[in-house]
């Protein structure tokens, strides 16, 4: 083609950035996606979405009428037309202190509290924030991809310990004192856990906390699942630990209040003893906001309604439909036997189970099981190999009751379709 250089014919001075494309390497949008084009577009069935963690189109996950109405009220106040500031305003700010101070041992400041868009901003602030050359960080595997992701694109080296099934999905703490070395800056823990669906005791978060102070490292609690916790344990913040180690705790009102499309997260320094403080990391947070959006204005306006005013009746209503789902997910796979569940969700939105490919015909990989039964079945799972563990799928109850019974029994027909012949 004529014309195809720049200036004088010289080739033009811009192209993409391929390390891009190494980042964003497996993701959870990223699979969801190839999923979806795999469905059979003639089957005239319902999609049963048990791939994502987003129940808010279903009637019985609808979020709480008094947030509804705080961001009316925040809109029709006209006070939140404007700019943020750059950590956020502070009404907001002091009402998730408050909120986080209802389960602390100490208490929260407003100026501890930083606001993000959604969870997922707060995990970009905080690795770009521990990122120094030559660092590396600690991340569960089975874990949250966007971590390894956020990751790569700011050179800061991964190392995975292990999640471990026969304990109820605890951290392996032997394998994190095996990584650790004197570049470790941090180590996450996602409790309620994603994609387990466990909830860690206060006697195992101790030990991570002690585990951490012995390394030198933080921890930072991703604890966007907060307080969905259904089982026999009660969930406990990471932060009753921070005068043991400095705590970064990461949170939203996307899960509790199901709504992720507000993008409201705040990152948070659980640190009595000023340590973050001392040695940079305030600052540098700081400065990351300096050079990032906000979430919107009003929607911050209405953070402090929605954490004052909804009713406990509100959270009860989800968990118990979460405990119902849970329950209904863990009897109907035990019907699939080429499906194993190591343990019954206590919290979160998901079970992590094992494929037995011995038991299948002609299917030998994670993906190659969630794309046969996108196609077959219109129903999605998340193969395994998105969250670090492949042979396993991890299975969202977070839907309809009705519409889980439906998915669950469309995935045993399409085992008995695909069971090897004794």
């Amino acid at each position: 083609m004529e014309n195809a250089g720049g200036a004088n014919g010289n080739q033009w001075g811009f192209k993409a950035n391929e390390e891009l494309k190494t980042a964003s390497g497996i993701t959870v949008r990223g699979v969801l996606n190839s999923l979806l084009e795999n469905l059979n577009k003639n089957d005239t069935r319902p999609l049963i979405p048990l791939g994502h963690g987003d129940p808010s189109a279903f009637p019985s996950f609808r979020t709480a009428s008094v947030a509804v109405d705080a961001i009316v009220h925040s809109v029709r106040s006209a006070r939140f037309n404007c700019y943020s500031s750059t950590v956020g305003i502070l009404p907001a700010r002091r009402a998730i202190a408050d909120y986080l101070n209802r389960d602390l041992p100490y208490k929260l400041s407003p100026d501890d509290v930083y606001l993000t868009l959604g969870c997922t901003q707060a995990i970009e602030v905080i690795l770009t924030v521990l990122a120094r050359p030559g660092a590396n960080i600690l991340l569960p595997r089975p874990g949250f991809p966007y971590y390894e992701a956020r990751a790569t694109h700011s050179h800061l080296e991964v190392r995975h310990f292990d999640l471990l099934p026969a304990k109820g999905w605890e951290v392996d703490l032997d394998a994190v004192e095996a990584l650790a070395d004197e570049n470790t800056v941090a180590l996450v823990i996602i409790n309620p856990g994603n994609p387990c669906g466990n909830v860690y005791t206060y006697q195992h978060l101790q030990k991570i906390a002690e585990t951490a102070k012995k390394l030198g490292i933080m921890v930072i609690a991703d604890e966007v699942y907060d307080h969905l916790a259904f089982g026999n344990t009660p969930f406990v913040p990471m932060g009753v630990f921070g005068s043991i180690v400095p705590v970064l705790t990461l949170g939203s009102i996307s899960k509790r209040w199901i709504v992720p499309g507000w993008r409201l997260g705040w990152l948070v320094t659980s640190d009595p003893n000023g340590i973050l403080q001392d040695s940079g990391i305030v600052d540098s947070i700081k400065s990351f906001l300096n050079i990032s959006s906000d979430p919107a204005t009003f929607i911050q306006g209405a953070v402090p309604q929605i954490l004052e005013k909804t009713e406990e009746e509100f959270f009860s209503k989800i968990t118990d439909i979460l405990r119902e789902t849970a329950d209904i997910c863990y009897d109907r796979l035990k019907e699939i036997p080429c499906i194993t569940c190591p343990k019954k969700p206590e919290g979160s939105m998901f079970v992590m189970v094992k494929l037995n490919y011995s038991l299948l015909e002609g299917i030998n990989s994670d993906m190659e099981f969630a794309l046969k039964l996108a196609k077959e079945e219109s129903v999605i799972v998340l193969p395994g190999i998105t969250v670090g563990l492949k042979d396993w799928l991890r299975i969202t109850f977070a839907v309809e009751p009705s519409a889980l019974e439906d998915g669950l029994g469309r995935m045993k027909a399409f085992y008995d379709r695909h069971a090897k012949k004794q």
